[in-house]
C-alpha cells in the first residue's frame, strides 16, 4: 500500500465515523462557508454528495434558489461531463446524476469532493482521476474542495494532480 492508499483508507474510516449532530452542524457550516464566499459567481459545477462526503444538497438548493446556473457531474465511460441540474437517476457508481444534455460552456466555480487535501492545495480523491481529467485545460474554473477540517492531511501529490484554489470546510476557507 502506498502513502496515498494509506491516507485514503484512514480518512474514509474517519469520515464514516463522523456522524450525528456534529456532522449535521459541520455540513451546515460547510454550506454557509461556501455560500458566503462564492455566491457572487454565476455558474457552478457541484458534485452530488454520496455516502460520507460533505453534504451538497443544501448548497445546490441555495444556489438554485439564488437563480444561479448549477451543473452536476455525470460519468460516461471514463469521462465526466457537466450536466444542468434537473431530473436525476443513479449512475454507474450508485451516485445520483442528472439526465439532461451535457453542457460545455463557461463554469465559474467547481465544488469538488475529496478524501483529503494537503497544505499545498492538492486533493486526494478516490483514485479514478475523473476530476483531474475534467479540470485539465480549464484554468478559468475556480477549483474549490469541500470537506471537513479533519480531512486536511499531508501526502505527496503526483505530477498529474490538479491543485485546488481553495478548501471549504466546517471551520472556514483555506485559499491556496
Amino acid at each position: 500500500m502506498n502513502g496515498k492508499d494509506e491516507v485514503r483508507k484512514k480518512l474514509k474510516a474517519a469520515r464514516a465515523r463522523f456522524a450525528g449532530e456534529d456532522r449535521v452542524l459541520a455540513d451546515r457550516a460547510v454550506c454557509e462557508n461556501f455560500i458566503n464566499n462564492y455566491l457572487g459567481c454565476e455558474s457552478f459545477f457541484v458534485f452530488s454528495s454520496f455516502g460520507s462526503e460533505a453534504d451538497t444538497k443544501k448548497i445546490i438548493s441555495r444556489l438554485i434558489g439564488a437563480d444561479k446556473r448549477v451543473y452536476l457531474p455525470r460519468v460516461e465511460g471514463d469521462t465526466m461531463l457537466a450536466v444542468p441540474y434537473g431530473e436525476m437517476q443513479r449512475g454507474a457508481f450508485g451516485i445520483y446524476e442528472p439526465c439532461g444534455q451535457p453542457y460545455s460552456g463557461k463554469i465559474d466555480v467547481a465544488a469538488i469532493p475529496l478524501l483529503a487535501v494537503n497544505g499545498r492545495g492538492y486533493r486526494l480523491g478516490y483514485g479514478k482521476g475523473f476530476y483531474d481529467k475534467f479540470l485539465r485545460g480549464r484554468p478559468e474554473i475556480l477549483k474549490v474542495g469541500l470537506g471537513y477540517s479533519f480531512q486536511l492531511s499531508e501526502f505527496n501529490e503526483d505530477g498529474w494532480d490538479i491543485p485546488l484554489d481553495a478548501f471549504v470546510s466546517d471551520t472556514g476557507v483555506i485559499k491556496f
